[in-house]
Parts: structure tokens; C-alpha cells; sequence
């Protein structure tokens, strides 16, 4: 669980050794002025909206595997072929087609370990993390054939939550608070290698706060420049720059509070503007109270939709303009207007949903090695 600050993307640690970085809030852009690095992830490619301007939505899912003991939080969808998933039992699974033929790999050494988030950058070349002690993140470059430790922490109450690159080169993984503190380490060559920020100047924690680390999207892209996060637990906030944002989500215990945050106009120099945020109760998963809220001025007001999600969601994601998908461990609900109202397509449960980098296709996985798609 956790709470974080916001970080600059485009700046590396100033060529070979790291410049000393301002008391929090952060900003990278502030921090690391000398090394530029090529920006922004493309956004998704919109599906094609008939001339009313109405995109209809798609009408369930498909089952593409299931039947295994693999609880699957980790998915990372390049295109409408290339999809990666990771999971518990130290599994990694690679699909070249679609879903309809998968590969299956057990890395050596993490046969018990549970890779909850992976960020793929195509066929042959992955990055996974691995939660609790110790914490770890491997990289393969050959497809999954072989994996290399890139990273490593064996400081005590270690738990990574989540990653996000914005790009092939630069990226950030966020993890649950160690003496009071959100822990968070930067990496700006594809995931090579990794830097932790100083202690000092890492985000405090509220007492049991936290990120969940349910799907990889508890931390997302803001815009062109930075990334946000959201956490839960007895409090819920939202850090955006040097902000820190109450979020209205059901919080107070340490299953509620905000699971997943959806940024629509991430692509954008100054985006960042219009968000989804989910979760709710895990321990209660069809309770729809407080479980879904919106903003489209950066969190300065949020708005209850007319109709919410039917239960708990673990993961939001934009589909295009104004599609939205969420789902969590009862179902799966699409909205066609940006999230202001919510149909159940499926009961089926699933951890996480993402839509392909360079493409339109949206994927989902979940426990039992459940694995699906979207369908028109």
C-alpha cells in the first residue's frame, strides 16, 4: 500500500553519479536536468467511432486460458499480438497471436515468489517484479528464455506494489512504506538497472496506508512529465506533484481504500486532468459503496457516478475516448461515457485489464491462471 510523490520521467542521475534531490514533494524534472530521454509511450490507438461520434460498446469477454493454481495480477499488452502475464508460483506466460496460443515459463529460483507487475517492451524483452522479502526485479532480453537480476532489496518490511514506464527507457516501481516512508526507485535505462530515492526525501505514510498491489495500476503515466499514485488502507489519498489529494473512495480499514487509477489525457504535455479512480472493499467484493469517482480538473473535485461499478474493482483502464473498463474479484463493468455509468458485462473475476500499447485489443487476467479479452 502507499502514498508517492511525482517524478520526471525525461531526467536521468546526471550522467554516472547522482546529483543530491530536494526534500519531497519531487520532481524530476527539478532533480535530474542532464540527461534527456526520449518521452511518451503512444497512447492507444482509438477504435473507429461510427458518425454519431458513439462507440458501441463491446458486448463481453472471452476466455482464452484458465485451469491453473496461478493467481495472475501482472499484465502487460504491447499490441493486439505480443501479451505478457505474470503471477504467483513464479510463472510468466507470453502470447505471440492474440491469446490463442500461450507459453508458459517458471523462473528458475522464484519457483514460491509471485511476480504481481511486468512491463514488457516486446516479444523477447520483459521486466518482472517480485513482492515481499526480498525484493526483486528481473529482465529478460531473449523472450523469457533466461532472466537476469537487476535489482535487489533485503531491507526488512520490503514489499514492491507496482511499476510504470513511461517509455522503453524510463521507469518507476513504488512500494509499501519501510519506517514511515513510501519506498520508490527510479530506472532510466529500460529497467537495467535501479536507483532508490534518498530516504529523506521519499513520502510519509499515514499509519497503515499503503499501495495495493492488485494489478500494477495503483501508479500510472500523469502526462508527458510525471506519474501519480493512489493508495489505501485506513487512508486513501491521491499524490500528484506536490500534492496530496483526500480522495472520497471508502477508506478506514486496511481492505478499502483506492486500488487502481485510469488517466485519459496522459499523452498530453500538461494531462493529467481527467482520472478514474477504483477499489472499495476486497473483503466485501460486491459492495459498491464508494468503490468509483472521477475528476476532470487534476482532483480539485471528484464526482460519483450515476451508476457505479458492481462491486470492488481492482483495475480501471480507458479503452479509447470514452470507453472505460474496471474489474475486480466479482465482475467486470464497461462504461461508454468516461465512466459516469457502469454495465456488468461479466461475473467472472479478474485482477486486471489493460488495453495494447499499439493497438486497440484489451486483455484481462486474474486467478486460475484466468486469461481473456474483450469482444465486439
Amino acid at each position: 500500500m502507499k502514498n508517492s510523490p511525482v517524478f520526471h520521467p525525461r531526467h536521468g542521475l546526471n550522467g554516472a553519479a547522482a546529483r543530491p534531490i530536494p526534500a519531497f514533494p519531487l520532481r524530476l524534472c527539478c532533480f535530474f536536468a542532464t540527461l534527456a530521454l526520449a518521452l511518451c509511450v503512444p497512447p492507444p490507438a482509438s477504435a473507429q467511432q461510427p458518425s454519431s461520434g458513439i462507440v458501441e460498446p463491446p458486448k463481453g469477454i472471452q476466455i482464452l486460458t484458465s485451469g491453473t493454481h496461478t493467481s495472475l495480477r501482472g499484465l502487460s499488452v504491447v499490441s493486439d499480438l505480443v501479451v505478457w502475464v505474470s503471477g504467483s508460483n513464479g510463472a510468466v506466460g507470453k502470447s505471440v497471436d492474440g491469446g490463442k496460443n500461450w507459453t508458459w515459463i517458471t523462473v528458475p529460483g522464484y519457483e514460491k515468489r509471485d511476480f504481481r507487475d511486468i512491463e514488457a517492451f516486446d516479444a523477447m524483452t520483459a521486466v518482472i517484479m517480485a513482492i515481499a522479502e526480498p525484493a526483486d526485479i528481473l529482465k529478460t532480453n531473449d523472450g523469457g528464455k533466461t532472466w537476469k537480476l537487476v535489482y535487489e532489496n533485503t531491507t526488512k518490511g520490503m514489499f514492491l506494489d507496482a511499476m510504470e514506464f513511461w517509455n522503453v527507457n524510463s521507469g518507476i516501481v513504488v512500494g509499501d512504506p519501510v519506517n514511515g516512508r513510501f519506498f520508490i526507485a527510479r530506472s532510466f535505462d529500460g529497467g537495467d538497472t535501479w536507483r532508490d530515492i534518498p530516504f529523506n526525501n521519499l513520502p510519509k505514510a499515514d499509519s497503515g496506508e499503503g499501495c495495493f498491489a492488485s494489478s500494477g495500476t495503483n501508479i500510472r503515466n500523469l502526462d508527458r512529465d510525471e506519474a501519480c499514485f493512489v493508495s489505501g488502507g485506513p487512508s486513501s489519498h491521491l499524490f500528484i506533484r506536490d500534492k496530496i489529494i483526500n480522495l472520497p473512495i471508502l477508506q478506514g480499514k486496511v481492505s478499502t481504500g483506492a486500488n487502481s487509477i485510469a488517466v485519459k489525457d496522459y499523452a498530453k504535455e500538461h494531462g493529467g486532468q481527467h482520472l478514474i479512480v477504483v477499489g472499495g472493499d476486497f473483503a466485501k467484493d460486491t459492495l459498491q459503496e464508494k468503490n468509483c469517482f472521477l475528476t476532470n480538473d487534476g482532483g480539485k473535485t471528484w464526482i460519483r457516478p450515476n451508476t457505479p461499478p458492481h462491486g470492488y474493482r481492482s483495475c480501471v483502464e480507458f479503452i479509447d475516448k470514452h470507453n472505460v473498463i474496471c474489474c475486480g474479484t466479482s465482475g467486470v463493468d464497461l462504461s461508454t461515457d468516461d465512466g459516469m455509468n457502469w454495465k456488468n458485462i461479466s461475473t467472472a473475476g479478474f485482477h486486471v485489464c489493460r488495453v495494447a500499447k499499439k493497438g486497440a485489443t484489451v486483455f484481462l487476467a486474474g486467478g486460475n491462471g484466468r486469461i481473456a479479452k474483450l469482444v465486439q
